[in-house]
């Protein structure tokens, strides 16, 4: 026997996190995640980790861990129990809320969700868990200690340090304890390995969001900031209140996010928030709108009062915009665009760049130096992140005085084999991504996610052609209709010459002695893709869809079957 860490999201990306410990005959899960998709992945909603490996070991599961409530660590759970069973879900507080408003809005009923603080323990037969808190940019942030017949593994979720933050500081102390008992394996949140120094503290972005509203005191402010950064939004509703102004939430999120802090405690000031009716009839120095869309999210509140397109919320000359964020990679277009729609309508905007108004909850590279020395590890694993962050991380490790040779660079599926204190690099299991397309799960794959991004580019031409396969015969012209390619229109001669074709394969098609659909579908799709390159540049998606109808003597069409014939 020996204990197998094996990553199965996280890795070489920054979403979808999920990490097994196994030793024998149990299982645990740290985290549950999911991944938003790309620009490329249309039409999709999430991407979550493939759970195949859970399935197969399934009655070895002991218990999900929770870390904290991002939604790369709890987003994947509705989805992980509809296709695995989890005896027990351990979650800090804050996660707990949030974890049963997602399985409630989707309908899901669990009952065994318990809640864990910095004081518990979780024992099974081989497994001794210990839970240390942290400092996040969500409240009850937790790193955890699993200890097992082989080594104690440590994983510190997401972290930074910060000496003055807004919520409770971090337990140093405990870190340092679990280290002088020796750590065989720490696994440590890379997303900021690339950045030097430490990390801005979260007061200071408190001074300096003070400072901004003591300087617009005349203004209404209009403020965007993560709806998952709760201590944030704590002190922006206390900066208010000090400022003298009432605040109003929007979006969806950002109201679930501010209901579920009121009731753990975190927000205890409820008088001051008021509904967005009321804060259209106060004066602009009375009120700050809270909303998402720091990212530049088309459908987010803010994106929609940019863009004038929201029902409650008209820009007036003299508003300030603070955007309390930077741009998530892959984000920065979206975001810019947001802010030269605001400068359009004339209003000041503030952002990251002109001032100190956000903090990432990523500890810098002293700061990972830092839990590096704490804990004191033979074996460093640098996990979620990039690959470039993990590489960078590991090299961090190297110099923290972890033998170069015991840093391991990791992918999602590789398994570490740790055997008395030992650890190697072993097998590979089943790890990739799967795809959620609305409630469907897995449905769409790489093909259909290619053809969406064909069709987007090039559009899609479709072919209707009536036959009679009793006489072998087409019965008219084929019809040809386009969806974002060329207007029919416009385009008389190459529509011709696209009819041409189809008529001449389909009458070769049908003097053979067998004649098979799937056949015809090959050799149109293979027959007008040189036509459509040559002519236009581009090939669409070729959808030929051809009925066939027997003729009846008085000269009527009878439909006798159906056939779609996609590529």
């Amino acid at each position: 026997m020996n204990t197998k860490i094996i990553p199965l999201g996280g890795l070489g990306e920054v979403g979808k996190n999920m990490y097994v410990v196994m030793h024998d005959s149990e299982i645990v899960i740290v985290d549950s995640g999911v991944m938003f998709p790309d620009d490329e992945l249309l039409g999709i909603d999430y991407v979550i980790p493939d759970y195949t490996f859970l399935k197969e070991n399934e009655k070895k599961i002991k218990a999900l861990l929770i870390t904290h409530a991002h939604e790369d660590h709890i987003g994947g759970i509705p989805f992980l129990l509809q296709s695995v069973n989890i005896p027990k879900i351990y979650a800090p507080a804050n996660a707990k809320e949030l974890i049963e408003k997602k399985l409630e809005e989707r309908n899901i009923v669990y009952k065994n969700l318990v809640i864990y603080d910095e004081n518990t323990i979780v024992k099974t037969k081989y497994f001794y868990v210990e839970f240390f808190r942290t400092t996040h940019s969500i409240p009850d942030s937790h790193g955890i200690s699993i200890g097992t017949p082989d080594g104690t593994v440590v994983m510190t979720g997401d972290f930074k340090f910060d000496m003055t933050p807004i919520g409770p500081m971090a337990d140093l102390h405990k870190m340092a304890k679990i280290g002088e008992r020796g750590v065989a394996v720490l696994m440590s949140d890379s997303t900021n390995a690339l950045s030097p120094g430490t990390s801005l503290s979260e007061s200071v972005v408190d001074e300096n969001l003070g400072e901004i509203f003591a300087s617009c005191k005349y203004n209404r402010i209009i403020l965007a900031t993560f709806a998952s950064n709760v201590y944030r939004i704590k002190h922006i509703i206390e900066t208010c209140k000090k400022n003298n102004r009432k605040i109003a939430l929007f979006g969806r999120s950002m109201e679930s996010t501010v209901d579920i802090a009121i009731k753990c405690g975190y927000i205890k000031d409820k008088g001051i928030i008021v509904s967005a009716e009321d804060a259209n009839n106060m004066k602009p120095q009375e009120v700050c709108l809270l909303c998402t869309g720091s990212q530049g999210e088309p459908l987010a509140a803010l994106s929609r009062i940019a863009s004038g397109s929201h029902r409650q919320i008209t820009l007036m000359p003299n508003d300030v915009v603070i955007f309390s964020s930077s741009p998530i990679p892959g984000n920065t277009a979206s975001v810019s665009k947001t802010i030269n729609k605001l400068y359009k309508k004339g209003v000041k905007v503030f952002t990251n760049r002109t001032s100190d108004i956000h903090s990432s909850g990523h500890a810098n590279q002293e700061e990972l130096k830092l839990m590096i020395r704490l804990f004191k590890p033979k074996y460093f694993v640098p996990y979620h992140g990039e690959f470039r962050m993990l590489k960078v991380h590991a090299d961090i490790g190297s110099e923290c005085g972890v033998a170069k040779d015991n840093t391991f660079v990791l992918e999602n599926g590789d398994v570490l084999n740790l055997v008395k204190g030992r650890l190697t690099k072993g097998e590979k299991v089943q790890a990739g991504e799967v795809y959620v397309d609305g409630s469907r799960i897995g449905d769409v794959g790489s093909a259909v996610i290619k053809d969406r991004i064909l069709m987007s580019n090039n559009g899609i031409l479709v072919i209707i052609a009536n036959i009679d396969t009793e006489k072998r015969v087409l019965l008219g012209m084929p019809a040809i209709t386009t969806r974002g390619y060329i207007l029919v229109n416009e385009n008389a001669d190459l529509i011709k010459e696209i009819q041409g074709k189809a008529e001449e394969i389909i009458n070769s098609e049908l003097r053979k002695k067998v004649f098979g659909f799937n056949d015809l579908k090959s050799e149109m799709i293979n027959g007008l893709m040189p036509i459509l390159s040559d002519k236009t540049g581009r090939v669409p998606i070729i959808l030929p869809i051809v009925m066939d109808v027997k003729m009846d003597s008085d000269g009527r069409a009878r439909n006798r079957n159906f056939n779609k014939v996609s590529e």
